[in-house]
């Protein structure tokens, strides 16, 4: 029986240009009407996704900056250590011109960069760092590997008290990998990467917001 929801946002909710998919609000609120919480998971610093979690009205709390933010019913917390990633930060800009996104200084456990530069280079040039890169085709990010969208999707899930394995998870992007793995119903939408896609029990026909409101459909109601 699923007992929650978790979504990702960018490019999961939203097309590629980053503009909302009204299709996936709705299924949103077909779930929340129902009395099952969604839980937005996402790269997003904790301001924005605080922001997306009222305006589409989920009561599940929230995951972000990949994993390096929660927030639960017993309150937010922030699980990453940033210090990691400042310090993987200053290495990678003496090798290479990378730029931090727009408001990037808000982020309270990690580091997003632009994709000017591949992010398989930015791995490379960062094999021997204590840090995790992510590439969300948005921003590439540095996190903290001590914590990631799974681990810290649990921790929201015990405070709910729920097992993940009652969690049905929706995303598109590598850094969604972690999360859905732990969930008992893995769906990828049809936009997803591919590796995203292999370990998915469930790739939906349709891309994005729609996707989502096919698997919604499929699964819920």
């Amino acid at each position: 029986m699923i007992k929650a929801v978790a979504i990702d946002v960018d490019g999961t909710i939203t097309d590629k240009r980053r503009r909302l998919c009204t299709s996936s609000i709705t299924a949103i609120h077909k779930v929340e009407g129902i009395g099952i919480p969604v839980i937005i998971v996402t790269g997003n610093i904790m301001c924005s996704t605080n922001m997306i979690s009222i305006l589409l009205g989920t009561s599940g709390g929230f995951v972000a900056e990949n994993g390096g933010v929660i927030e639960s019913c017993r309150g937010k917390k922030i699980l990453g250590n940033i210090e990691k990633c400042q310090k993987a930060y200053e290495i990678l800009k003496s090798k290479l011109d990378v730029k931090k996104v727009d408001y990037s200084d808000q982020r309270f456990s990690e580091i997003a960069l632009t994709r000017d530069i591949p992010s398989d280079i930015v791995k490379k040039s960062l094999k021997n760092v204590d840090v995790e890169v992510y590439d969300s085709k948005f921003a590439i990010h540095l996190t903290d590997p001590a914590v990631n969208k799974g681990s810290s999707l649990k921790i929201v899930a015990d405070d709910m008290g729920i097992k993940t394995s009652e969690i049905l998870a929706i995303g598109d992007g590598e850094n969604d990998i972690d999360f859905l793995k732990v969930a008992g119903v893995k769906v990828a939408v049809a936009n997803a990467d591919e590796e995203l896609k292999s370990i998915a029990d469930y790739v939906t026909e349709k891309s994005y917001g729609n996707g989502v409101e096919e698997a919604i459909e499929r699964f819920i109601v």
